[in-house]
């Protein structure tokens, strides 16, 4: 009976910790941000273009250097993800999505070392990157190499 009352507690405690980060200003600044690039269609539109463009990519990407369109396509992505990254509502919404991560980072830190030191944590969005362990040893590739 102690377990489960133990376990009942940790899940209230977790899902009001949950709660917080919902009812953060950080959470708030990051649904404005993203709800004003949703609602800028010159944004959509460079998205789309962006991802348009991507898809024609991954075909070129599968031939590399000889698919006849590879360098017009090359330069075509970047030029169109950095007018997309560039546009002041996009921008926003990066930043805020960044603050965001960190702020969940910083939580899964803290209720990872309650648990214990060895616990590994993901930082910098760790997880979310393509090629990362995540566990946030910053050692680059998988950082459970590191020591």
């Amino acid at each position: 009976m102690l377990a489960t009352m133990e376990i009942v507690n940790i899940l209230d405690q977790s899902e009001a910790l949950g709660q917080m980060v919902l009812e953060s200003e950080v959470m708030e600044e990051f649904q404005k941000a993203k709800s004003t690039m949703d609602h800028d269609t010159e944004a959509q539109a460079l998205i789309t273009r962006f991802n348009e463009l991507k898809d024609s990519y991954e075909e070129v990407e599968r031939f590399g250097r000889y698919h006849p369109d590879y360098n017009k396509i090359m330069k075509d992505i970047r030029v169109a993800k950095r007018e997309m990254d560039m546009h002041h509502t996009v921008a926003e919404y990066k930043v805020a999505e960044r603050n965001l991560q960190q702020l969940l980072d910083e939580v899964s830190e803290v209720v990872a070392t309650s648990v214990s030191d060895n616990v590994k944590v993901p930082k910098d969005g760790a997880v979310l990157k393509e090629g990362g362990c995540g566990c946030g040893s910053g050692s680059g590739g998988c950082g459970c190499k590191a020591s």
